[in-house]
């Protein structure tokens, strides 16, 4: 079995690099080996995948990634981290050495020929902060990524898996809808990191589904964020600025067949499909 890193190893590291965790990068360190197996084992990660991982840190999860023989792919932001981590895997695991690839690069910036290899599955711990726009991202940048795994605030996760109706129903919710589905899958405890945070984290899982439409995905985008800038408006009302005026906006509504005194929250993403499309895009 793998030897993955527990609190001193973390903490031996993290003062070796001198360190210090940061609010600004969302860096909170997983230190728990069982955590870091039960992340793996819901991923389904196996030999003929291509993982991403995003924000790979001192290696806790690349390590447990690469005991079940995929492929690891690691984006790390901070040079630092970035030049430690294929010591770490050559130093705890020299075995899994050549089947991990470092990018030093910002995730929210790459681009898919930024890789050698195409990701197929992404499992990652996300910096809170960054979580969706990067899961977003990358769904957008790398049609070869099908499915993933990743840790985030529990807020946000339920965001991600929410559906039409749902207080908690919004943007997020729209456009990973539009890739696919997502749902959360588990609750992680506070103290499986170092530093602890102040917020609850969970887990979500997406898998990307077929092409709802061949509408272009900026404009769909653009209509979900002007519904929902303005929750309590109509969508008549909240849809006047990316229309031109009230009163185009509500044709475009009636051309979907939407009702123009429905609000943003109660329509689904083939709801806004057939907004964009009414406004001109392709069907």
């Amino acid at each position: 079995m793998t030897q993955l890193l527990g609190p001193a190893e973390i903490r031996g590291l993290a003062a070796e690099l001198d360190v210090r965790p940061t609010k600004k990068l969302g860096q909170n360190f997983v230190h728990d080996p069982n955590t870091v197996r039960r992340i793996v084992d819901l991923a389904g990660v196996g030999p003929d995948d291509v993982v991403l991982e995003v924000g790979p840190g001192l290696g806790s999860l690349t390590l447990g990634l690469l005991a079940t023989g995929a492929r690891v792919v690691a984006v790390e932001i901070d040079p630092k981290l970035a030049t430690r981590l294929p010591i770490t895997v050559a130093e705890r695991a020299p075995e899994f050495a050549e089947r991990l690839t470092v990018v030093t690069a910002d995730a929210l910036r790459v681009r898919a020929a930024d890789f050698e290899f195409a990701p197929t599955t992404m499992v990652a711990n996300l910096p809170y902060n960054v979580a969706v726009p990067v899961v977003l991202t990358l769904l957008a940048e790398l049609p070869s990524l099908v499915r993933g795994l990743v840790m985030v605030q529990t807020e946000v996760a339920d965001r991600m898996a929410a559906g039409p109706g749902s207080r908690i129903y919004g943007v997020p919710s729209v456009k990973l809808a539009w890739y696919g589905r997502a749902r959360k899958v588990a609750a992680v405890p506070r103290a499986v990191f170092w530093p602890v945070p102040n917020v609850d984290s969970a887990l979500v899982s997406f898998e990307r589904g077929e092409q709802l439409s061949t509408v272009d995905r900026k404009t769909l985008f653009a209509v979900v964020d002007a519904a929902f800038s303005q929750r309590r408006k109509t969508l008549r009302a909240a849809l006047a600025t990316w229309a031109g005026s009230a009163e185009r906006a509500g044709e475009l509504l009636v051309a979907a067949g939407i009702d123009p005194k429905t609000r943003g929250e109660q329509l689904d993403v083939k709801d806004f499909v057939r907004i964009a499309v009414a406004a001109g895009q392709p069907a």
